[in-house]
């Protein structure tokens, strides 16, 4: 472990605002029941709370414990404990028996890593304890959804109209109790809703449909057992209980040479999300990865519009479009088979067909063929060589669009959802460009 110097302690301040504070209260007398041996140092802290925070480190990592609220890591007490231990060369007091608080956590780590280290040699989980754990969650699933159905029927009882005199809380209120239940992927739903029949114009449909796919999700929930496997994929995805990495990666593969068509980033104070859409050049399937990041941070995965990647893709359970994970490192290749694109109504008639296989599905990716961008009064469109028209979102920067396409029948790849097309990407000049 070697010896620890007040220098190497303050190393591991997260900040110099924490290492100040840390030195501030590296004064035995705000501190009780101290102690220390060959593996922990603990004590007690009194801070602004009644109770004292009780504060464990375990020098062999180091590793930190502390129950005060802060969010740093470690925070000032850990800190604080370390720099009074390391300070008097390896004591803080005589006590050799470790605090009850102190040998508690170190013996949930001990079992922690235990748990960690046969998971390692192959034991894998006790299947008895998954089954339990599996059984519980979906009580707790089954009694959220039947209290959401009641207040979807509360709702439609009382008449639409009345929804946009209700306050934040009454969506909040509903998705909270779904975030309780287990379901957060349709508690986001409802959350967003809230705004949504604020904003939008056509709020009484849009509200209207997504009432039916709420309810058409509590439905299927109850049938679960009777799904086939790509809708239960479809249903837990819209529920939001998510699946492990390394379960997909277990799963169904495809190998294929892949282009990347399309990228499509959201942002908010939380988190950067991106979708890249993925287009088999061999089996024609059309894919999704889905990449997150801390707000402000880079995403780890970041592809090149245009790039074609030799790579076998692990495959979500679910309807197409599948979303998909990297089974392994992807090559950069010379590609040969761009994605075939279609008019408005074939792309209209490929996702009718994916809507049908899946009714949660929201957007909707098109390669779309010889579009030509029309700017209007109302909004830009584009038409195709068969004079059939398709409405951009109204947020669509119109002018750039025009000045890549020169005016000339265009090859676009966009997003289709709320009713409009999001473009995310055309081709010019042989290659593609991000919009």
């Amino acid at each position: 472990m070697g010896r620890w110097t007040v220098e190497r302690v303050l190393g591991l301040a997260p900040d110099p605002g924490s290492a100040r504070a840390a030195r501030a209260l590296a004064r035995p007398r705000q501190w009780s029941a101290l102690g220390s041996n060959d593996s922990l140092v603990w004590g007690k802290c009194q801070g602004s709370a009644r109770e004292p925070y009780q504060v464990t480190v375990d020098l062999n990592e180091p590793a930190f414990r502390c129950t005060c609220p802060s969010r740093k890591f470690p925070c000032k007490h850990g800190l604080a404990l370390l720099l009074m231990w390391a300070a008097n060369d390896g004591a803080v007091a005589d006590l050799d028996a470790a605090a009850d608080f102190a040998e508690s956590w170190a013996h949930d780590r001990a079992e922690r890593a235990a748990r960690q280290a046969s998971r390692a040699a192959g034991d894998g989980p006790d299947p008895e304890a998954q089954a339990k754990r599996l059984a519980e969650r979906e009580s707790l699933m089954s009694a959220g959804l039947d209290e959401f159905e009641r207040w979807l029927f509360d709702l439609v009882r009382q008449g639409l109209a009345g929804v946009r005199r209700q306050p934040p809380s009454f969506w909040e209120t509903a998705a909270a109790r779904l975030v309780d239940a287990q379901v957060p992927g349709l508690a986001e739903r409802v959350r967003t809703m809230g705004s949504a029949v604020h904003v939008r114009a056509d709020w009484a449909p849009h509200l209207l449909a997504q009432l039916g796919r709420w309810y058409l999700a509590v439905r299927a929930w109850r049938r679960r057992g009777s799904l086939p496997a790509a809708t239960l994929g479809d249903l837990r995805a819209v529920l939001g209980w998510s699946r492990r990495q390394d379960e997909v990666i277990a799963g169904e593969r495809l190998r294929d040479r892949w282009w990347v068509v399309g990228l499509s980033q959201e942002e908010d104070e939380r988190l950067l999300s991106q979708r890249t859409w993925l287009y088999g050049e061999d089996t024609g399937e059309v894919a999704m990865l889905l990449d997150f990041a801390a707000a402000g941070g880079a995403l780890r995965v970041p592809h090149v519009l245009g790039s074609v990647l030799d790579v076998e893709l692990a495959l979500y359970p679910g309807s197409a479009p599948r979303r998909v994970l990297l089974a392994d490192e992807p090559v950069i290749t010379a590609g040969s088979g761009y994605p075939a694109p279609t008019t408005v109504l074939g792309a209209f008639d490929l996702a009718a067909g994916w809507q049908a296989g899946n009714p949660w599905l929201s957007r909707i990716p098109m390669t779309l063929g010889a579009v030509t961008v029309v700017p209007g009064d109302d909004g830009a469109v584009l038409v195709d060589v068969d004079g059939t028209a398709l409405t951009l979102a109204p947020d669509t920067e119109v002018w750039p669009l025009l000045a890549m396409s020169g005016g000339h029948p265009v090859d676009l790849f966009g997003e289709w959802y709320d009713g409009h097309l999001h473009p995310c990407s055309l081709a010019t000049d042989g290659r593609l460009v991000s919009l």
